[in-house]
């Protein structure tokens, strides 16, 4: 490697406070890497590698990172995946109207993703949901505005999913022998059963393996919810099947 660019920045001692590389265990500090590093990836894996070094140090030690001269987006994606949250650069100069716009990061699927399928939000149905308290009946109604319609969720206050309600066995427990005398008005959470959930991040064939565990649900929908537990909606075993089995890998 070339002594003359540094993986390092080489710090000028008359620098401003507020990027000084001198760091106080006791309360961090601000740790600038070099233009040059920074310049250089995400092609140039040891200086990636270097950088990434640099950026676990700096948490170990409670210090920030900052990354400068940063011109393009796969730039600030790089620095982005190493954990750093400090940056500047032409590419985030205020543009006319005087607004910074940050560029999104854009996340190349990795072969093992590949392999897992998409993510269950991609394959994301709307959920049919009532309240936890309603009744039998009202989840009759509910199924019967459209046959299409496989599952009813019952959520809390929050949203979040208390049980779930296959159609076919819940009609069939409906449509036995005393069944509507004796469930219709009553909570349909009494004929519910737990509800498989999955986040929204979890690939196809991970979510086809929550299915699997309970051979008697196999093919009951599953509640994707977000990072508060909250129902999104649901996604069908078929759909994850064909998912993990089609054009995706």
């Amino acid at each position: 490697m070339s002594p003359q660019t540094p993986l390092l920045p080489q710090y000028d001692q008359e620098a401003p406070a507020a990027v000084s590389p001198v760091i106080d265990l006791e309360t961090g500090g601000v740790i600038v890497l070099a233009p040059e590093l920074v310049a250089r990836v995400p092609e140039d894996h040891r200086r990636a590698a270097a950088g990434q070094a640099l950026a676990t140090l700096a948490r170990g030690i409670g210090a920030h990172v900052l990354a400068p001269a940063v011109t393009t987006g796969a730039q600030l994606a790089a620095v982005r995946d190493w954990g750093v949250r400090l940056a500047e650069g032409p590419l985030l100069r205020p543009g006319p109207d005087g607004m910074v716009r940050v560029p999104l990061p854009v996340r190349k699927p990795s072969r093992t993703d590949l392999m897992l399928g998409p993510r269950v939000h991609e394959l994301l149905l709307p959920a049919v949901s009532l309240p936890a308290a309603a009744t039998a009946e009202e989840v009759v109604e509910a199924f019967g505005t459209e046959p299409s319609i496989t599952s009813v969720i019952l959520v809390d206050e929050y949203q979040r999913p208390e049980g779930s309600l296959d159609r076919s066995r819940f009609l069939l427990s409906i449509a036995s022998r005393y069944g509507h005398a004796l469930h219709g008005k009553k909570p349909a959470l009494r004929l519910a059963d737990p509800p498989r959930t999955v986040p929204r991040t979890t690939p196809a064939i991970a979510a086809m393996q929550v299915a699997g565990r309970d051979s008697a649900r196999v093919y009951d929908d599953l509640v994707v919810t977000d990072e508060v537990g909250r129902c999104m909606g649901v996604v069908r075993v078929g759909d994850l099947m064909r998912a993990a089995t089609g054009p995706y890998r």
